[in-house]
């Protein structure tokens, strides 16, 4: 039987969650006016002046006019896709190794695997960055595809894991039984049942991928360069230039929070899969 809920309570629940939303999406806003304004109206900062003063596209066209947004949009594009699209080629069979083929230590190996993310980037960044140098790999997409699939990957196992987990094995012993090989019990019995859950793992490395800065700021010059570089530009020894950080931030942002706008119910019922049963 399910608990009654006072109105107060929702209520209160209601102005909470709105609050904190608020407060969360405050800073996404604050950025959206000051995109929309001079220089001269966005140092100002007191709200009457940058409510009240004239908006314009000025800053847009400026940061189009200094750097080539759709170079770094594809190449954020073709990063963040290509790393996930990689990750998942590997993430997925070994998920189902952990998954399906009994171990004593796969809670240890997943531990381990996560951990790897507790690492400071920045303890790594000389080695990779020698090694990138010597092999060619500095300032490449592919590069930074290889990077971003690698330090992904343990979340991206770690989710599918959880999701697999969820799947009765029975399901994937008849498919044995009926005679299918392992590729064809991934392929075709595993990953449809588990669609909700990849799409889900999908999503969310993508923008971590997109939105990944540390080595895409260190490992790229200008050929290889994605958004979060071009974001960095506009931040020199002269000073910030508010209106036009503004203004590429939000050319930055715009894509992904489009995305994650209209998927935002297949990434909320993947990562809900497997949680009632």
């Amino acid at each position: 039987m399910a608990r009654a809920v006072s109105t107060r309570t929702k209520v209160t629940n209601t102005a909470i969650a709105g609050t904190l939303g608020f407060m969360m999406f405050f800073p996404i806003l604050w950025i959206l006016v000051l995109s929309f304004k001079t220089e001269e109206d966005a140092i100002r900062a007191p709200l009457e002046v940058l409510f009240s003063s004239d908006w314009s596209l000025d800053s847009f066209a400026a940061v189009q006019a200094r750097s080539d947004y759709f170079k770094h949009f594809m190449n954020s594009v073709i990063i963040a896709g290509g790393s996930t699209l990689a990750g998942l080629i590997i993430a997925v069979p070994a998920a189902w190794a952990m998954a399906f083929v009994p171990a004593k230590r796969t809670k240890d190996v997943l531990m381990w695997m996560l951990s790897t993310k507790m690492l400071p980037p920045v303890g790594v960044l000389i080695p990779i960055y020698l090694l990138f140098r010597d092999t060619g790999l500095l300032d490449t997409r592919i590069g930074l595809v290889g990077v971003l699939m690698m330090i992904n990957l343990p979340i991206i196992i770690w989710m599918l894991y959880t999701y697999f987990k969820e799947i009765p094995g029975e399901i994937l012993e008849a498919a044995r039984m009926d005679g299918a090989s392992l590729r064809e019990e991934i392929i075709y019995v595993l990953t449809p049942m588990a669609i909700p859950g990849i799409a889900s793992t999908l999503l969310l490395n993508v923008i971590l991928a997109w939105n990944e800065a540390f080595w895409t700021l260190n490992l790229t010059a200008a050929k290889a360069a994605p958004l979060t570089a071009f974001i960095a530009s506009y931040s020199s020894p002269e000073g910030l230039f508010y209106a036009k950080l503004s203004a590429a931030s939000i050319m930055a942002i715009a894509p992904i929070l489009i995305m994650g706008w209209f998927s935002q119910k297949q990434l909320v019922r993947g990562l809900t899969f497997g949680a009632v049963k």
